[in-house]
């Protein structure tokens, strides 16, 4: 056989695909392979897990420390080791109960992305509490309704957060504690006092961690989300779900090799520049956690900034990036790109806001890097589907298949009935890393959570192989650059003011965001307002994300069907 003749014979055998979904799951899934399944039952419900992933926070922890001097995490000129880490959450997990966190005990954390929320994330789950994440974004206001609703004993929070917080601790007589990181005197306990620098953190003494039985389904998150009616609901997350996405992940790596026809690669660690909030799941359950797993190194950002980006990529040897879409686009689109070495980057992920097919193209063709997607909400604590390199460019328009462990279904909209491949109606998805529910929230929970199965919300279809396409959301919901805007919030707040009798919060659509919101306001009679002046009420009292960019005011009362509710999709047209 000539050259030429075994050139060719190699390049069919590269057709895409070369092995199908379920012939690829069949051969990792297989007993005695890495990525076996095992059914156990979660809360009464037979479930697919991954019998290989690690049972809890604390065994990951304590196999984390294998990478010992390897770096953990970076920070402009903080550089955390594995070991460091360790002895930090260590250190702090002490510290929590000798404060007297508890089994069961919540321990929120508020601040920006820093080497100190994974240690206050570990130390709480080390001493069997709940920890609660919670949006830096938010105002008082919204962090003192979260801190109540959890009941939160102690808070872990930077001094950005504490200003905000600091006027409504009398009303909080549960947050018995506040430790600060990186604030100014007089800022509540200062965590640098038990800490010290990260940088010192791998010279901390040697401490033991606490003596605490922890079972998988054991309560360890809860992350709150807003919802389409009233005060955010808490997402009680458990160690099985957030352990379950390492090995969704890493099943996701190994089958874009095998689609393709290479060779399954090798666990190793990669360099990641998180930009991402670690309040979100994204970052903290589908980021956080392989990485730990991996011996991975997360490079942290005081705040985005597209120019930072890209000296951190360049300097620090990033392979991987992203978040969501936003990201992408900024560096695809920078003038200054080809000032700095992104030779690095091999893959560029994103979820949490629609993305165009051009930039999917453009990942690969300007980046040089792989694009990634995939779909889940907080209350499947991040990973269901996973959608990466050629399948993504194939199909730009899918989120990806299911993960091995999880089950999609669309069904009608009274729930009652699934429909057949290709049609459109709810999707609902199972599996391990479902949450078990809302916090103290029993009728919520009823409605969302089904045998099981989690009501999304979104609607979509599922073509024959499987792969699923969310086609639009049946929750009133805008999601502006990764972060969820509840219609219904921001309306109340407008209704609020004195001279609003009818408002609609609608997304327009945005080419680095996705989307962002505007609002449409009638005025009651003789009463007047300015855009301005509705934009500064908003703000004054929800986090600034949520502020409509653009107010139209209408001289009638809004269009409505007969069922009495606002026809949004008329009101888009206003912003053409």
């Amino acid at each position: 056989m000539g050259d030429r003749d075994a050139a060719a014979q190699s390049a069919a055998a590269k057709a895409w695909p070369v092995m199908s979904l379920g012939e690829i799951q069949a051969i990792l899934c297989a007993p005695g392979q890495r990525f076996e399944m095992e059914t156990v039952t979660i809360g009464g419900v037979p479930t697919r897990t991954w019998k290989n992933a690690p049972s809890d926070l604390v065994t990951l922890l304590r196999f984390s420390r294998s990478w010992g001097d390897r770096l953990f995490a970076v920070l402009e000129d903080d550089r955390v080791s594995y070991e460091g880490f360790h002895r930090a959450v260590a250190t702090l997990a002490a510290e929590f109960r000798r404060r007297g966190i508890a089994k069961g005990d919540r321990v929120a954390i508020a601040m920006r992305n820093m080497p100190e929320w994974p240690v206050a994330l570990f130390a709480s789950a080390a001493c069997g509490a709940i920890a609660v994440p919670l949006n830096a974004w938010w105002t008082g206001a919204e962090l003192e309704y979260a801190l109540a609703d959890s009941g939160a004993r102690l808070i872990v929070c930077d001094g950005e957060r504490f200003d905000r917080i600091a006027p409504h601790l009398a009303a909080l007589p549960a947050l018995t504690d506040v430790l600060v990181a990186r604030g100014n005197e007089g800022q509540g306990d200062p965590l640098a006092a038990i800490l010290g620098p990260p940088n010192g953190w791998s010279d901390l003494p040697e401490v033991a961690l606490p003596d605490v039985a922890i079972v998988p389904d054991d309560d360890a998150t809860i992350f709150y989300t807003s919802g389409t009616t009233g005060h955010p609901k808490g997402a009680l997350g458990t160690h099985r779900n957030l352990m379950t996405n390492i090995f969704s992940s890493a099943y996701a790596g190994v089958r874009t090799a095998l689609r393709r026809g290479d060779p399954p690669p090798a666990p190793a660690p990669k360099v990641s520049l998180t930009v991402i909030p670690l309040f979100h799941v994204t970052a903290c359950s589908a980021g956080l956690m392989g990485l730990i797993a991996a011996g991975s190194t997360m490079v942290m950002m005081h705040k985005w900034d597209a120019v930072r980006a890209m000296e951190l990529i360049e300097r620090e040897r990033v392979n991987v990036t992203g978040g969501v879409p936003t990201i992408a686009w900024q560096l695809i689109g920078h003038p200054d790109r080809h000032k700095y070495d992104l030779s690095s980057l091999e893959a560029v992920a994103y979820g949490g806001a629609p993305s165009a097919p051009e930039l999917v193209r453009r990942i690969q063709s300007d980046l040089k890097a792989m694009p990634g997607n995939g779909w889940g909400m907080t209350e499947t604590m991040a990973t269901v589907t996973s959608h990466s390199a050629e399948d993504y460019l194939n199909r730009p328009e899918s989120c990806g298949p299911p993960l091995p462990v999880a089950d999609l279904k669309i069904m009608d909209p009274e729930g009652e009935r699934e429909l057949a491949i290709g049609n459109v109606g709810e999707l609902w998805a199972r599996g391990p890393m479902i949450v078990k529910g809302y916090w103290n929230k029993p009728e919520a929970t009823a409605a969302t959570f089904v045998n099981g199965w989690v009501r999304t919300g979104d609607l979509a279809r599922i073509d024959e192989e499987g792969f699923c396409f969310i086609v639009d959301r049946a929750k009133d919901i805008i999601i502006r650059g990764g972060e969820n805007i509840y219609s219904s919030e921001v309306e109340n707040v407008l209704y609020d003011h004195p001279a609003v009798t009818d408002a609609a919060l609608v997304g327009i659509p945005h080419r680095t965001l996705g989307e962002e919101p505007a609002a449409v306001v009638h005025l009651a009679p003789g009463m007047s307002a300015s855009e301005a002046e509705l934009q500064a009420w908003v703000r004054e009292r929800l986090a600034g994300f949520k502020v409509p960019v653009r107010i139209v005011f209408c001289a009638e009362t809004l269009p409505r069907n007969a069922n009495g509710k606002i026809m949004k999709r008329d009101l888009k047209a206003l912003f053409d």
